[in-house]
């Protein structure tokens, strides 16, 4: 009877540890919103951030695949929720989200420049949902209130760090052969991009940012630094395709969060292959506009007819696993 116990007693202490090592990870849910972005992160601490909210319309699919993350976490009401700009693939799905599960605040940068009406009506759609919580309009270089994690500002409304993150800083040789760039008009050079620090582990989200904006903080030296896990910007699109940027981040890992037609162009494939130092390039969808798409099994959706997403776990020790919701298929990249 004794023995029985004491058996019980080591199964609840290994049980008891399993469950604090699990909660000691840094989660991603990189949701597939059909070359859009949502992205949810799910703190050590229990807090959820999640980035853009994805598409409105199309029937709430958008929303539904979020709630089916949001559950999956087990999470009763989203902590944050920064949206990285006002373009309908990043914030289109927030006004039918707040309908489903509390959004307790928001983080964004205000307002847009854009102000066709497609671009109003996305805009005071949200700016209404946003007047029902706490609201933080950060600067470059702010440091978001998550717990146990350094998450700094790297570029928001236009504007952008001036000083380097810690262990950034270094000369980039990589800008030596850089033309010149320029903004355009859009919400993109906006975007508010960031930089986040989990123990060894560092992931880079700069969000659609693009142009002159993208290269100033890679350019002439790397401010933001390197990055274990980095979000190709803007969808893996042309404009962003700059072989400074990428030299300066360094990633083990990149992720494409294009769809099937929407980003993903050959020359941002033809530069991801190039670039030695990646271990894996993963895709939310199999481009249609390359042929220089990576492996099957490092693809979510192989066409437009599923809607898996990409997980990605991370420990405070800088190795993290990546699974592919499609397959199940784990692959670990110990630090």
């Amino acid at each position: 009877m004794k023995a029985r116990l004491w058996g019980v007693v080591l199964m609840a202490l290994a049980t008891a540890a399993m469950r604090a090592s699990a909660a000691r990870t840094l989660d991603f849910d990189f949701i597939d919103v059909e070359g859009g972005q949502s992205t949810l992160i799910v703190t050590p601490a229990g807090q959820s951030l999640l980035v853009d909210s994805g598409y409105g319309g199309f029937d709430g699919r958008d929303p539904d695949r979020i709630m089916t993350a949001v559950h999956d976490a087990g999470l009763t009401q989203i902590d944050f929720l920064l949206t990285t700009h006002f373009h309908g693939d990043h914030v289109g799905g927030a006004p039918a989200l707040s309908r489903r599960i509390p959004i307790h605040t928001f983080i964004d940068y205000g307002e847009p420049i854009e102000n066709g009406n497609g671009a109003r009506r996305l805009y005071d759609a949200y700016s209404a949902v946003r007047a029902n919580g706490r609201s933080i309009q950060p600067k470059p270089g702010d440091r978001m209130p998550l717990k146990g994690l350094e998450v700094d500002v790297v570029s928001v409304g236009g504007s952008l760090i001036t000083k380097p993150l810690s262990g950034a800083g270094t000369a980039n040789p990589a800008c030596a052969t850089l033309g010149k760039k320029e903004n355009d008009e859009t919400e993109n050079p906006r975007s508010l991009g960031f930089r986040l620090k989990f123990g060894r582990f560092l992931f880079v989200d700069l969000g659609d940012l693009s142009g002159l904006n993208l290269v100033s903080v890679f350019c002439p030296a790397n401010l933001v630094g390197h990055a274990d896990l980095y979000l190709v910007t803007h969808h893996g699109n042309s404009d962003t395709n700059i072989p400074a940027v990428l030299a300066a981040l360094h990633p083990r890992v990149a992720l494409l969060n294009n769809g099937v037609t929407k980003g993903g162009s050959y020359d941002t494939f033809r530069e991801l292959h190039q670039a030695a130092w990646i271990e894996d390039v993963w895709q939310l969808h199999k481009s249609q506009n390359t042929e220089e798409n990576f492996p099957d099994d490092r693809i979510a959706n192989l066409d437009d007819s599923t809607g898996y997403g990409i997980k990605v776990s991370a420990s405070e020790n800088g190795s993290f696993t990546v699974t592919n919701n499609r397959t199940g298929e784990t692959k670990r990249y110990a630090r």
